[in-house]
C-alpha cells in the first residue's frame, strides 16, 4: 500500500477514534491517537495476515496488544482491514458489545487474541506463541506492542531475560515511547532509564524510530526489523511517538491518557483530520 493511502487511514482511523471515545464518554485517546501510524503501517503493510481470522494463527503473523488501553485504535484498524464489519465500531464500550475498553476473547472478535486489560503481561504471551511458532516449523513472526510506562511493570523484564536466554529471535516487541502515563510523564511517576541500554544489556537487538508518527520511518524500521529477525536475537523497536497526535490539544500531554472529549472538542478534532475514508 502506498504512502498516501497510508495517510488517509490514518486520518480516518483518528476520526474513528474521537468518535468512539466521545459517544460513551470514555476511554484512551491519547495513546490512541500517537500509535495510528504504527498500527495502520503494521497491518496494512509489513504483516502478513490471512484473509480468514483464526486464532491458531498458523501461516500467518502474529500480533498481540498489550497495553490493552488503547484499544480505540485496535478496533479501528482491525475494522478497516475488514476483521469485523465497520459499523460496529458504533458499539465501543457498549453492554454486550465485543468492542469493551479492554480487548477480550470470550466474544471471539476477529483479530483479538488476548485479553489484554491488565498491564505488562502482553511481551509473555507473544514469546509464549512465537515460541509455538518455532515448534512448528512456523516461519512467520510475532509482533507485540506496549507501552512505556507499561516497563515499570516486573514481569516484562523476567519476559524480556527469557526470551534472550532462549533466542526467541522470530519476535519484534514495539514499545511506545510517549512518555506520558495516567498520573504523568513517565520520568516523574517512574523513571525508567535508558530503555536502549536496558534492552541490549538483557540480550536484545534494539532498533530506534525517532519519529513513530511518521510512515515511511515507520516501515523502515518495521522492514529492518524483519530483516534482523532470525539471527539468535529478539527484537526490539523503540518507537518515540507524541501522545494525541493529530489532535493539537491533545498532543504532549498526559491529560489525554483517558479522557473523552466534549462536543465542541470533538469538533476541533475531526476538524483538524478530514474525512477520507467514511466515518461508519
Amino acid at each position: 500500500m502506498d504512502l498516501k493511502s497510508l495517510e488517509k487511514i490514518v486520518t480516518q482511523t483518528r476520526r474513528d477514534v474521537l468518535r468512539m471515545v466521545h459517544k460513551v464518554n470514555s476511554g484512551h485517546p491519547g495513546g490512541s491517537l500517537g500509535c495510528a501510524e504504527f498500527m495502520v503501517t503494521l497491518f496494512n503493510s509489513e504483516m502478513k495476515r490471512n484473509k480468514n481470522f483464526s486464532m491458531d494463527g498458523v501461516d500467518e503473523d502474529l500480533f498481540f496488544l498489550s497495553n490493552g488501553h488503547i484499544s480505540p485504535v485496535f478496533y479501528s484498524v482491525l475494522a478497516r482491514c475488514g476483521y469485523f464489519d465497520i459499523n460496529e465500531l458504533n458499539t465501543f464500550r457498549l453492554i454486550n458489545s465485543r468492542l469493551q475498553g479492554h480487548p477480550t476473547t470470550h466474544e471471539g472478535l476477529p483479530g483479538v487474541r488476548i485479553a489484554s486489560g491488565s498491564l505488562g503481561q502482553g511481551l509473555s504471551v507473544a514469546i509464549g506463541a512465537a515460541l509455538s511458532k518455532k515448534l512448528n516449523y512456523d516461519n512467520n513472526l510475532v509482533y507485540c506492542l506496549m507501552g512505556d510506562g507499561e516497563l515499570q511493570e516486573g514481569q516484562n523484564w523476567e519476559a524480556i531475560m527469557y526470551a534472550s536466554s532462549n533466542k526467541v529471535d522470530n519476535i519484534i516487541a514495539t514499545v511506545d515511547l510517549n512518555g506520558q502515563q495516567i498520573d504523568g510523564s513517565t520520568e516523574d511517576v517512574l523513571n525508567l532509564g535508558n530503555i536502549k541500554e536496558k534492552f541490549n544489556a538483557f540480550g536484545w537487538d534494539v532498533i530506534e524510530c525517532a519519529d513513530g508518527n511518521n510512515i515511511t520511518e515507520i516501515k523502515d524500521k518495521l522492514q529492518s526489523a524483519k530483516m534482523s529477525c532470525y539471527n539468535g536475537k529478539p527484537i526490539c523497536i523503540l518507537l518515540k511517538t507524541v501522545m494525541g497526535n493529530g489532535v493539537d490539544f491533545m498532543m504532549h500531554t498526559h491529560e489525554w491518557h483517558g479522557k473523552a472529549p466534549n462536543d465542541e472538542q470533538l469538533e476541533i478534532g475531526l476538524s483538524q483530520n478530514k474525512e477520507t475514508l467514511g466515518d461508519y
